[in-house]
């Protein structure tokens, strides 16, 4: 299946939020509780958070068939060149695909005086771990964070570009 990688519009938003929810819940089960899950989804990805977030950062959705099945979300730039991966979300039938990757290397190649991006990854989460690895990313810490009351491990990654 051949996709398009490119900025996402205000008319992707109910897409991706669902983008967000499947791949959440299908990465998560087991790590975190369902309904810790839920509320981060509803006070993250709700429609006015999305709004923010389209004005505020840098979004780019996979495209597939006329529908996103994809997304990655980046800070802007710092001063220093440091950038925040938020996220790289795909459905996680489409994981495998080379749509990550294509998703990350848009953002390296767009966002203009980039040399280091930095990803926080749930210790557990082994798909999205083995995958920031098979990138270059190297883990600089881990921590316990405090996720509504869920702690969670939490490794700290950096990609010097």
């Amino acid at each position: 299946m051949a996709y398009e990688i490119r900025k996402m519009q205000l008319e992707d938003i109910e897409q991706v939020q669902d983008v967000a929810k499947t791949t959440w819940n299908a990465t998560y089960e087991g790590i975190i509780p369902t309904e810790i899950q839920e509320n981060f989804l509803k006070s993250a990805y709700n429609n006015e958070m999305m709004k923010q977030r389209l004005e505020h950062s840098i979004l780019f959705v996979s495209e597939a068939d006329g529908k996103v099945v994809g997304f990655a979300n980046f800070s802007p730039v710092t001063e220093d060149g440091k950038v925040e991966l938020g996220a790289i979300y795909l459905y996680p039938e489409e994981q495998g695909k080379g749509i990550g990757s294509a998703l990350l290397q848009k953002g390296i190649k767009d966002i203009d005086g980039v040399n280091e991006i930095y990803i926080n990854v749930e210790k557990e989460n082994n798909i999205g771990k083995r995958f920031y690895e098979a990138k270059g990313f190297e883990v600089i810490k881990e921590f316990d964070d405090d996720f509504d009351g869920h702690i969670l491990k939490t490794v700290r990654m950096v990609l010097k570009i």
